[in-house]
């Protein structure tokens, strides 16, 4: 059966044939792939996890399609590889195997991180949600995000209540380009002092006293969260780009406060 199989005539190849209405696409390919990858972590040399994958190419105008199968056949390759130092390796492949001028590489992955309670010093992991976004045409360009989870506490409902202030988790997520390598645990430090207190996965009484009397003291509004990364970002030599944006997922409202803020060192 295989053998007179092999003796048919080659199939076409309907991706390479011309399509005729002149129009270039600028990204096409696949989304949503699950996959294992390797991740630097600062106190235990590497981190292993689970990321979505989004790989795509550009596409010239003549061609009618692009060869979905090569995208994934490209991670198999990379397989034992796919880390931080080996994206641009990737992408180059990715050029090279489906002919593309740009090549494109998204990863979203959980990230954990052992933290602390401020108190008691009960140790916990809490989960962090980075991505990595990677791009490849004349020059390699990498974005590293991360979601941090915060307490924001009102500074109006403080000003205003005789019993306390409404507070809610809130989360601010933050990209950056850099000059020189960032540990995500530095840049997760960072933005965690920008809210009224940081999110613990694990908090004895004495923690929780800890925390809640911490937020107090400190109210931010998301205008003061993103302003305040703002200034610590600034301060940081080693990055050249970065967005932030807070989103408070107000307790007393239906809706959500948010704020944004995006600086560029190089401009």
């Amino acid at each position: 059966m295989i053998k007179e199989y092999l003796k048919k005539p080659a199939l076409s190849d309907v991706q390479l044939t011309r399509d005729t209405r002149n129009i270039p696409i600028g990204k096409v390919g696949v989304k949503d792939i699950s996959y294992p990858i390797v991740v630097m972590d600062k106190n235990k040399s590497f981190q292993n996890t689970i990321a979505r994958i989004n790989m795509y190419v550009d596409l010239p105008h003549h061609f009618k399609g692009t060869h979905m199968s090569r995208f994934v056949e490209i991670l198999n390759e990379y397989r034992e590889e796919i880390a931080l130092d080996k994206l641009e390796l990737i992408l180059s492949t990715m050029k090279e195997k489906l002919g593309a001028s740009n090549a494109h590489l998204e990863m979203e992955f959980p990230y954990f991180v052992e933290k602390t309670a401020p108190v008691s010093r009960a140790k916990s992991l809490m989960e962090y949600t980075c991505t990595f976004s990677a791009s490849l045409s004349d020059r390699f360009d990498f974005v590293l995000g991360i979601k941090v989870p915060v307490t924001s506490l009102c500074p109006c409902s403080k000003e205003l209540s005789s019993y306390g202030a409404h507070n809610q988790r809130s989360i601010m997520t933050v990209q950056v380009r850099y000059s020189e390598f960032i540990w995500i645990e530095d840049l997760i430090d960072v933005i965690e002092e920008c809210g009224s207190s940081p999110v613990y996965s694990l908090l004895k009484r004495e923690d929780e006293k800890f925390v809640t009397e911490r937020a107090y003291e400190n109210p931010r509004f998301v205008e003061d969260m993103v302003r305040e990364a703002t200034v610590r970002l600034l301060s940081m030599q080693n990055v050249t780009w970065f967005s932030v944006e807070a989103e408070n997922f107000e307790s007393i409202h239906k809706h959500s406060a948010y704020a944004a803020i995006e600086r560029s060192k190089e401009s």
